[in-house]
């Protein structure tokens, strides 16, 4: 049964469950943002990584997953392709939860699926997307856009869940950050209704827009039609701080396509960005460091 969006309200000293959507693990220290109180901006280093549900090169191996991320050391990770109790594919662990404890982190699952579980009494079971913060994490909300269900026969494009925002307190700096996986299919369709969808909910959240960062598996080159309209409102942070070429992040034993990406609102300066060798999936992780303006309110 589908879910409509739900807005979750953190406070930033809870750690708690308060939804079956969102679970927190104990925070790391701030760190890997320095800068004092009075500075304008905030250094906030942001990764994205299509985990392949714990599966690389050896198949699943979650200890390789988060040595993988814990080598990126950044203060927030969108991770897609995230294994909930989904199948014995990642041995039925919950790896939102499972990376987030490993790397002190805070972390929002949004479920794309959510099915019922295979015996009575056991968890749901659920694929989808996350993120994880060393920052604390004010609010969050798993929003729907339109998808062509893997998980049914003769799928119909409709609104589903499976694209989580949530409000960030980097040291000050307050960040709307959204994780997505676009439609995987040559026809593109459907991703280019994704991509109005994705646009029109964070123009609905912050019309400006100002200190939006959304990251993700697009499925996608960056010159193709489809994604245009998410370069006239957003900043494509490879090419700002590399240029058009280079960046390819699929597959991961040799790319040959740029499908990854970290994209900003244009308040935020990119510093640099850089795809990171691994072979713990079949994508490889981008990671960027940004400056993020201090003292934006709604």
């Amino acid at each position: 049964m589908r879910r409509r969006s739900m807005t979750v309200a953190i406070g930033a000293a809870i750690l708690a469950v308060t939804t079956g959507w969102a679970t927190m693990a104990p925070a790391q220290a701030e760190s890997g943002a320095g800068g004092d109180a009075g500075r304008r901006a905030v250094p906030v280093r942001v990764a994205t990584y299509n985990i392949a549900a714990g599966a690389g090169v050896g198949g699943f191996d979650l200890d390789a997953t988060a040595a993988t991320l814990r080598a990126l050391d950044a203060d927030i990770i969108g991770l897609q392709e995230v294994d909930v109790h989904w199948s014995a594919r990642s041995q039925w662990h919950d790896l939102a939860t499972e990376l987030a404890e490993k790397l002190d982190m805070r972390v929002f699952f949004g479920p794309i699926y959510s099915l019922d579980p295979p015996e009575p009494g056991t968890p749901r079971r659920e694929f989808g997307v996350a993120i994880l913060s060393r920052y604390p994490i004010l609010r969050a909300t798993n929003h729907e856009i339109t998808r062509l269900s893997t998980q049914v026969p003769n799928p119909v494009a409709e609104p589903a869940p499976g694209f989580p925002e949530v409000l960030v307190n980097a040291k000050g700096a307050l960040i709307r950050v959204y994780v997505t996986h676009l439609d995987h299919r040559g026809d593109p369709t459907v991703r280019t209704m994704q991509v109005a969808d994705m646009l029109r909910i964070m123009a609905e959240n912050d019309p400006r827009p100002t200190s939006q960062v959304l990251v993700g598996d697009f499925n996608a080159p960056p010159d193709a039609a489809e994604l245009a309209p998410l370069w006239a409102a957003l900043d494509d942070a490879w090419a700002v701080a590399n240029g058009p070429d280079g960046g390819l992040t699929y597959p991961a034993d040799e790319p040959v396509r740029r499908i990854d990406y970290i994209t900003t609102s244009r308040d935020i300066r990119v510093q640099s960005v850089d795809v990171v060798e691994s072979l713990a999936s079949d994508h490889r992780p981008v990671v960027a460091e940004l400056l993020v303006p201090k003292g934006r309110r709604r």
